[in-house]
């Protein structure tokens, strides 16, 4: 089994350019699943992306484990996209993973509105810790990650060295195209956040979500007015596999 502990670059490499050059999204899953079983967890944000994989996983391993961060302020739309999931697919594994400080407590350690005032640290404790914990706990994850979606994601593979959580990251959408994602959840008819519908290409938290003008960069709602451009799950300590 390839693991954090034991691969290599140059095996990653053999794994991109040779083992999986010219398949396709299923044939990753395919492989994911064959290689990790149920040490593969799928951490989803219930984005566009996220409803398509959920579909195409569901049809390789109908009882995999799918994880959720919830930060307790994501809109209501999301936590109602997510009680569709769960009927549409009823033997997934759906974990709504917690972070150790409620919200109260958080206020009264770091402040209110921390989001604003320091919003990396936000993320680090209603994200970053909490997925850190439970990623502790497989040996590999899957990502929805798309190589158009922003420069910090551009050199994506299918299987990467995740240096932040000490790890296998398995990006099986990085090809996709924005409009194949849509084009895939209206041929399939899956249920999505309907914000999607109102100018959120890209949703996290409502503190931190903004609609987007029409011909903007998708993401230029998360963080709007800061230089903050992720959450800090998909930055690698080593830059080249960002």
């Amino acid at each position: 089994m390839v693991t954090f502990q034991t691969v290599s670059e140059k095996e990653i490499q053999h794994l991109n350019e040779e083992v999986l050059k010219g398949k396709d999204t299923l044939d990753v899953l395919k492989w994911a699943y064959e290689t990790y079983g149920d040490q593969l967890v799928y951490s989803c944000s219930f984005g566009a992306e996220g409803v398509v994989l959920i579909d195409l996983i569901s049809k390789i391993k109908p009882d995999a484990t799918i994880i959720f961060l919830d930060t307790n302020f994501h809109f209501k739309e999301t936590y109602e996209l997510i009680d569709k999931v769960k009927q549409k697919y009823p033997r997934l594994n759906i974990q709504m993973i917690q972070p150790p400080l409620t919200v109260e407590k958080q206020k009264e350690e770091y402040g209110d509105k921390l989001w604003e005032r320091d919003p990396d640290r936000c993320c680090q404790l209603r994200k970053l810790e909490p997925l850190e914990k439970e990623l502790s706990k497989y040996s590999a994850w899957i990502s929805g990650l798309r190589r158009e979606q922003s420069p910090t994601r551009r050199n994506t593979q299918y299987v990467n060295i995740d240096h932040r959580f000490n790890s296998i990251k398995v990006c099986p959408l990085i090809h996709w195209k924005e409009d194949e994602v849509w084009m895939y959840i209206k041929l399939h008819n899956l249920p999505y956040n309907e914000l999607h519908d109102n100018n959120y290409p890209s949703i996290g938290c409502f503190h931190c979500t903004s609609q987007v003008a029409e011909g903007m960069d998708p993401r230029s709602g998360r963080w709007a007015n800061t230089q903050k451009t992720e959450c800090g799950l998909h930055l690698s300590l080593d830059s080249s596999n960002l």
